[in-house]
């Protein structure tokens, strides 16, 4: 069973940095490919950012392209998805979610439909 626990969000000004974290239990890390998603109030959830499951091939929309990245790390027994977010802008608002899905490629995944396994989300505010 597959549980993503999301955390990081909070309040922000413009132009500040936030990091969101995932924890993720999984019984084989290496073989899931991960995402971050996020939706604004009024709006349908969108594609942040996404990891094959090496952790080698990543994702970005682009209107985050340069300013946030994605990680996949193994800590000890811990595992953790990291979503670096630099250069905040107002319209990052969202609540943003970490999706899993196991996989036996090398592919990243952009949509929702393509993932199994979704958290509660973090609530990320960006003030101007």
């Amino acid at each position: 069973q597959v549980r993503l626990v999301e955390s990081g969000g909070g309040s922000v000004q413009a132009r500040e940095s936030l990091k969101l974290t995932c924890a993720a239990s999984v019984s084989a890390f290496s073989f899931y490919a991960f995402a971050w998603f996020r939706q604004a109030p009024g709006k349908e959830r969108e594609i942040v950012a996404a990891i094959n499951r090496g952790g080698d091939r990543t994702y970005y929309r682009d209107s985050v392209k340069g300013r946030f990245t994605i990680s996949k790390i193994k800590d000890g027994t811990k595992n953790f998805v990291y979503l670096q977010m630099n250069d905040l802008r107002p319209e990052d608002t969202a609540v943003y979610y970490c999706a899993a899905r196991i996989d036996q490629s090398q592919q990243y995944y952009v949509r929702e439909i393509q993932y199994n396994d979704w958290g509660q989300g973090t609530q990320l505010t960006v003030s101007s």
